[in-house]
C-alpha cells in the first residue's frame, strides 16, 4: 500500500474508533445522570480509556502520518458526536 492510501485507512480506522468512543461516552453519561448502575459506567470509562491508549498506541509505533491521520479521523467523529448533541439538546 501507498503512503497516501495508508494515511487514508488510518483516518478511516481514526473515524470508526472515534464513533465507539463517543457512542461509550453518551451511554456512560446516561448512565450517570440516571443515578442506577455506576459499576458499568465506571467500567464504560475505564474501557474507552483503556481503547483509546492501545488505539493511538498502536498508531504511534506505525509512525508519525499514521497516528496524526488516525487522530483527525478521531476529531472528526467528535465533530459528528457534538453536532449530533446539539440536535437532541
Amino acid at each position: 500500500m501507498t503512503g497516501a492510501s495508508l494515511s487514508f485507512a488510518a483516518g478511516f480506522a481514526g473515524l470508526v474508533f472515534g464513533i465507539v468512543h463517543f457512542a461509550a461516552l453518551r451511554r456512560t453519561v446516561e448512565l450517570y445522570s440516571s443515578g442506577r448502575s455506576r459499576l458499568a459506567a465506571a467500567a464504560l470509562t475505564l474501557g474507552r480509556i483503556a481503547g483509546a491508549i492501545l488505539f493511538f498506541g498502536l498508531a504511534a509505533r506505525l509512525g508519525a502520518l499514521l497516528l496524526l491521520s488516525s487522530f483527525l479521523g478521531f476529531l472528526l467523529a467528535r465533530m459528528l458526536a457534538l453536532r449530533m448533541a446539539r440536535r437532541t439538546a
